[in-house]
């Protein structure tokens, strides 16, 4: 099944969803005849609001997009300064036919209406999860039509889409699955710092998520993965090492039986003590000796079980900077040290 067979399926889905709300039901009603057919018994009058409205919803769910967003844009453009309680519905429709119609662009802008003018409506969460639905079809690589041709990238408009849905329903399941969306898009897309900040987002709006564990090993891969060697800023290790931490405390049981977090913690530790034995050999050039073996003294304290700090030792040794402290005499063997 191709993307474009799912789109739909997702279009007819929504259409379908809309079709059975309660305003909407409340337009048509209908009754089942003894012959098991259902049989009209009450329709909006013709020519009003609800009818147009009807009529476009019907265009809609039979395939024929393009000709309930041009009905829909002739009543909008009569009503769109009046009170009417429908004009929300009506930019809704359009949207939503735009969007069946492959315009999903242009479906932006009237999603963006009714979320932005008509945010105690009905419409307005459907309308955030149509645009959390182009924002998944951008992001996969779905790119924006110009001049009729589609070859500009929609990914910053995706990823903009995702922020803004965890900002418009804060705290929902869709907001939760947007978040991991966009941060599983970054990492994807080797962007790891961008990738990083998302997954620790979702774990703080998120706490009670199934998915926070999987968050926070990816945050912590993520600022592993950021360091780029020893000459590089290592603020990403110290991060990933604080996060280590934090996991093994709240999942003690998984830390133990998969080890993950100890091979983990065993790379940090070399790395950092690489990094430090590299600002020890770069003052040892300048002939900065004592900011030298401040470096090596501090790494062989905090990093002893690696290899960079059996390089330090050796430096240590050959600068004779490491002495073995005197024993402490005690008082009887200095009385017997007089006597003699």
């Amino acid at each position: 099944m191709t993307s474009k067979h799912l789109n739909r399926i997702v279009l007819a889905l929504a259409a379908a969803s809309f079709l059975l709300s309660p305003s909407t039901l409340a337009q048509t009603e209908s009754e089942l005849t003894e012959s098991g057919d259902w049989q009209t018994t009450s329709a909006p009058e013709p020519g009003s609001d609800e009818a147009v409205l009807a009529e476009a919803q019907r265009l809609i769910a039979e395939g024929n997009p393009g000709a309930a967003s041009s009905k829909l844009s002739s009543w909008i453009e009569k009503n769109k300064r009046s009170r009417t309680p429908h004009i929300a519905q009506a930019y809704y429709l359009r949207g939503l036919a735009r969007l069946e119609d492959d315009r999903e662009y242009k479906a932006l802008f009237d999603f963006e209406l009714v979320i932005r003018d008509y945010s105690d409506s009905e419409y307005y969460t459907k309308a955030i999860e149509r645009e959390y639905d182009i924002a998944i079809r951008y992001i996969n690589g779905l790119k924006r039509r110009f001049l009729g041709v589609r070859f500009e990238s929609g990914r910053p408009i995706g990823e903009e889409l995702l922020i803004r849905t965890q900002e418009r329903l804060p705290g929902s399941k869709l907001a939760e699955t947007a978040a991991l969306d966009l941060a599983n898009h970054y990492y994807n897309k080797r962007r790891l710092k961008l990738a990083a900040e998302m997954y620790e987002i979702f774990r703080i709006n998120h706490p009670d998520s199934r998915n926070l564990r999987y968050a926070m090993l990816r945050e912590i891969e993520c600022n592993i993965a950021r360091f780029k060697g020893p000459r590089y800023d290592g603020s990403g290790l110290l991060d990933a090492k604080i996060l280590i931490e934090q996991y093994q405390r709240d999942y003690p049981g998984e830390s133990i039986r998969s080890g993950i977090t100890d091979g983990l913690n065993a790379w940090i530790d070399e790395s950092a003590a690489q990094q430090a034995l590299d600002t020890a050999k770069w003052y040892l050039k300048t002939n900065d000796k004592p900011a030298a073996k401040f470096i090596l003294a501090r790494m062989l304290r905090r990093h002893p079980a690696t290899i960079a700090a059996d390089h330090a030792l050796q430096i240590m040794l050959d600068n004779d900077w490491l002495t073995l402290e005197e024993e402490p005499v005690s008082a009887s063997q200095s009385l017997e040290n007089q006597d003699s």
